[in-house]
């Protein structure tokens, strides 16, 4: 079955831009019709949208981070990757990447561990 795992720092200073990477193994990142995700936790508080990447290569932002994210991949290395820019500490959160599958049976039916991420100077 599809396995993701998630890299990157687990500290960002302020103003800096965080960056993550998922790695999908077990799949393509191109099959159709699945949507890589990226999602976050903040301590204390409920999942959030960031936004995902389609099979296509199509992009989607939640509207509150549209103006600060970027979501690309790598389809040599299966990868695909969040940047998040002007960082502050209310970013502070785990974050995770998550395959969402549409059609009859819909949903976020495989997820990575999650990383934690401490923006702090």
């Amino acid at each position: 079955q599809v396995q993701l795992q998630e890299s990157g720092p687990g500290l960002v200073k302020p103003s800096q831009t965080l960056s993550l990477t998922c790695t999908v193994s077990g799949g393509s990142i191109t099959t159709n019709y699945y949507y890589w995700n990226w999602i976050r936790q903040p301590p204390g508080k409920g999942l959030q949208s960031i936004g995902y990447i389609s099979y296509s290569g199509s992009t989607y932002y939640s509207p509150s981070l549209k103006s600060r994210t970027s979501i690309s991949r790598d389809t040599s290395k299966n990868q695909f990757t969040l940047q998040l820019s002007s960082v502050t500490p209310e970013d502070t959160a785990v974050y995770y990447c998550a395959r969402e599958v549409r059609g009859v049976v819909a949903g976020l039916d495989s997820w990575g561990q999650g990383t934690q991420v401490t923006v702090s100077s």
